[in-house]
């Protein structure tokens, strides 16, 4: 198991570790700044630097087998160092921030577009949902002012837990229905922007609506019948 030190800590960069174990290119850390590719965003790209200061660079990480393992996968070129080993774990933060920011954005995005989500994506350049909504409901000029004054308005973005009766008794906070939270650990996490939204989840957030900055609707299009995706960019 890996403590998730980005859990408590989204602005965390980076973080000592001791490796635990080592399969191919992937190494297990005892805990991790990294966050593993999961519910629509990207693993975390970064480094681990040895006590010689070698650095080993990561270019994906994903979730191992077991509940809280972190994979980091290195590059073809870096040798894996062997369990026991103390690294400094860092990731590649301005990356890892504009995907947080993205994040945000998307959250602010279900609030906006009042209907079910049924998929989504982010990257460090743009990011989109699926909505299952005609097409006519969809009107980029307004849904970029409405997310601009809610990026505006820069409210504090909260995170919390419920437990897993709680969300039994609340199906409809889960508002991604190809994505459903992790239960069996007896709460799920949850991201709450007061009055605004509340939905699980489990990445990585900013801690103002502010952070994230100017947005702009990139396209609309149908992706079938009943998906129709939005896309966004920042407005920089």
């Amino acid at each position: 198991m890996t403590e998730l030190v980005f859990r408590n800590d989204a602005y965390a960069r980076l973080c000592e570790a001791r490796v635990l174990r080592v399969v191919g290119r992937q190494v297990l850390l005892d805990r991790t700044v990294f966050y593993p590719a999961g519910g629509g965003q990207p693993g975390d790209t970064g480094e681990l630097v040895t006590p010689e200061d070698l650095r080993l660079r990561v270019i994906d990480t994903v979730k191992g087998e077991a509940p809280d393992e972190v994979m980091h996968v290195l590059a073809d070129d870096a040798q894996a160092p062997p369990p026991g080993t103390i690294v400094t774990a860092a990731i590649d933060w301005p990356r890892r921030h504009r995907l947080m920011r993205f994040h945000t954005a998307l959250h602010l995005l279900c609030a906006v577009v009042q209907a079910p989500v049924s998929g989504g994506r982010m990257a460090p350049e743009k990011a989109h949902l699926d909505f299952d909504i005609a097409m006519d409901k969809l009107v980029a000029t307004e849904i970029e002012d409405r997310l601009n004054a809610l990026v505006a308005a820069d409210t504090p973005v909260e995170i919390g837990h419920i437990s897993d009766e709680e969300l039994d008794a609340k199906p409809d906070l889960v508002k991604t229905m190809s994505v459903q939270p992790p239960r069996g650990q007896g709460r799920v996490r949850t991201v709450r922007i007061p009055g605004v939204d509340l939905q699980p989840c489990g990445g990585t957030h900013l801690a103002r609506t502010g952070e994230i900055g100017p947005l702009k609707v990139l396209r609309i299009r149908s992706e079938g019948k009943r998906n129709k995706r939005v896309t966004i960019a920042f407005a920089e």
